[in-house]
């Protein structure tokens, strides 16, 4: 263990927001997410696996360390609801609460369609799997600079 970082941030995680750059993306996603399948095809190629941890904690956790992109309108997507592409799930305002609060102010957070979603999460850096039961659980993070 590390002082002054969350557990749940484990070494593979940790070392993968390290290689990270800016712009590149992060996809924090729940446990029903095709995420292992996705992952093969990131610039990381596997998933990192934070088990035994929901998508609040692990976003709360990782913002400490991941600053949000300040020149990209919306450094935050989200997955819409199938077939009701307006419907708003707890978790949204959820996460939402988290990263306004991460970058001490107002994030905008877009919504992309499942499949969009899916191809957007492909060309990510890394995935990042919680053990969360969603749905609808699934958010890209792009990273910014300090």
């Amino acid at each position: 263990m590390l002082k002054g970082i969350d557990p749940v941030i484990n070494a593979e995680l940790i070392h993968a927001l390290m290689l990270m750059g800016h712009g590149d993306q992060l996809v924090l996603c729940d446990i029903n997410h095709p995420a292992q399948t996705i992952a093969r095809n990131t610039t990381y190629g596997r998933l990192i696996d934070v088990s035994g941890c929901g998508l609040e904690h692990a976003a709360e956790a990782i913002l400490k360390l991941f600053p949000l992109d300040t020149f990209v309108d919306a450094p935050v997507k989200r997955m819409q609801v199938v077939g009701d592409p307006e419907k708003q799930m707890p978790i949204f305002s959820a996460m939402q609460t988290i990263v306004d609060r991460a970058e001490v102010r107002p994030i905008r957070m877009d919504a992309l369609e499942r499949f969009a979603f899916y191809e957007a999460a492909k060309n990510s850096f890394a995935i990042v799997r919680t053990s969360d039961p969603g749905p609808y659980g699934c958010f890209i993070f792009s990273k910014g600079v300090i």
